[in-house]
């Protein structure tokens, strides 16, 4: 009788400790958005969160705690560098104060796809993980161009006498468009377009009606140009630190998040049509200028890379353009 109380348990104290085992190797990553969490990019990110749980049971989880409520949209960049966090929803643009190549990601003119097979992936893996103490998972956002919105019009090229909200992304552009420019968070456009505070914004061409931007807008300069980089980036010691089963189910999801970036070219033609709808005009120019201005605005962006870091930037070139 004893045998069989001793061998039950045994068998009791055996699953126990395999549930143990099972919850010791399971971990919870902390992720945080620095766009907010009513707009397209998390609510584009929330399904596969929820995906990424439900298949990553005793294996690897998420927690999402939310957007620039939780943190600050610029202080996003460095919660992932310094470990705050563990993982974030962010765009180069957001964290150049942590590292000032993040910003060359606008530059890319090839599908992410190509950067994984062509080495471009790895070249930015290897600055970020110098610089940045930080992983470089995966691009979430393609075939989103940069536009300018104005609430007055231009029939030119030129953006002389206008006040324009910058980010990083475009500062040299605009600049070199004649604009003054002023940086602020998005969520202070809506109140600086208001007030008179700017004339006019650059953003991709999705999403201002998340932030009803649609409201204070009078016109959309055509062509767009650079292409809108929404990315997931990890703390690399956080990276470093999951097993091999870890890391090989997390780059199985990544690569899944990244097959649903043909949803891109379609919402843009929505918006297109949504933002024709409730009478944002569009500002176009004729061929040569239309030409110019796309040729400027990668020229410029690649001189300040080169200018900001020659060799990092002379290494991407190569690997970004078509």
């Amino acid at each position: 009788m004893n045998k069989k109380i001793l061998s039950k348990s045994i068998s009791i104290l055996a699953i126990a400790l395999l549930a143990n085992m099972a919850s010791a190797q399971e971990t919870t990553l902390r992720l945080v958005s620095a766009f907010a969490e009513n707009g397209i990019y998390v609510q584009r990110l929330q399904p596969w969160i929820n995906k990424f749980n439900a298949e990553g049971k005793g294996v690897l989880q998420i927690n999402f705690l939310g957007g620039p409520k939780a943190i600050p949209t610029f202080e996003v960049g460095n919660a992932v560098k310094t470990g705050v966090v563990d993982m974030a929803l962010s765009t180069g643009a957001f964290y150049t104060n942590v590292m000032p190549e993040a910003d060359f990601l606008k530059l890319t003119q090839i599908s992410v796809a190509e950067q994984r097979k062509n080495g471009a992936f790895e070249a930015i893996n290897a600055v970020w993980n110098e610089k940045g103490n930080m992983q470089y998972l995966a691009r979430m956002v393609e075939n989103q161009p940069f536009h300018i919105y104005l609430n007055k019009k231009i029939d030119k090229a030129d953006l002389s006498g206008l006040k324009i909200r910058i980010t990083p992304v475009y500062r040299d552009f605009f600049l070199e468009l004649n604009a003054n420019v002023i940086t602020t968070p998005p969520g202070e456009v809506y109140s600086a377009l208001e007030r008179g505070v700017v004339d006019g914004y650059g953003w991709p061409i999705g999403g201002i009606f998340d932030l009803n931007w649609q409201e204070k807008t009078k016109y959309r300069v055509d062509p767009g140009f650079y292409d809108a980089e929404v990315s997931l980036l990890m703390n690399l010691p956080a990276f470093k630190r999951l097993t091999e089963v870890q890391k090989t189910y997390l780059h199985k999801q990544l690569l899944a998040l990244e097959a649903e970036n043909t949803f891109w070219a379609k919402y843009t033609t929505e918006e297109l049509a949504r933002q024709a709808k409730v009478g944002i005009q569009t500002i176009t120019f004729d061929a040569a200028t239309t030409k110019s201005f796309k040729d400027k605005a990668y020229a410029v962006g690649w001189a300040a890379a080169q200018k900001q870091s020659p060799e990092i930037a002379a290494k991407f070139k190569p690997l970004f353009s078509k």
